[in-house]
């Protein structure tokens, strides 16, 4: 096989693997606004675990939005941070903590809750972590939700 050969063979390889990449990117959804959560200087970052682009998710779907694959451990005596897309904040958006309201509804893209809130049984935790999730949308409709564990770090 000559040089010339190899060189348009590789070419074609290299078109056919970028229209096959093309043809997924289009077969995608598109990406959903992105919540995220800083302790100190880690950070995680999700896509909606459940996301209904501006309607309403029916209640019965709502107990399995609840729980993802996104850990960040939390150590009690740091800050928790969460920041939400302007596309969330828009819309209204709270704390959730194991399924139950700990935020009240904000528009701002940003809020801090201590890290010991999030073990105190007072607040519903018991063990070493705790589902939390970004709720968007209103009582009455959720549009979206972003679920994280909290892992205890002390």
């Amino acid at each position: 096989m000559t040089s010339l050969q190899s060189a348009v063979r590789r070419r074609r390889a290299v078109a056919a693997a970028v229209s096959a990449g093309l043809l997924l990117l289009t077969a995608c959804d598109k990406p959903t606004p992105m919540a995220t959560i800083t302790v100190g200087d880690d950070s995680v970052h999700s896509e909606a675990t459940c996301y209904n682009d501006g309607k309403a998710i029916k209640t019965a779907d709502l107990p399995k939005c609840l729980k993802s694959d996104k850990t960040i451990k939390v150590d009690p005596d740091e800050t928790v941070r969460f920041g939400v897309d302007p596309d969330i904040a828009d819309k209204g958006w709270s704390v959730l903590m194991n399924g139950q309201p700990l935020t009240d509804t904000s528009k701002k893209t940003y809020t801090t809750i201590p890290g010991s809130v999030f073990f105190n049984p007072q607040y519903g935790a018991s063990g070493n972590s705790t589902w939390i999730a970004v709720k968007e949308g209103n009582d009455k409709d959720v549009t979206g939700v972003w679920s994280f564990k909290l892992q205890k770090d002390s």
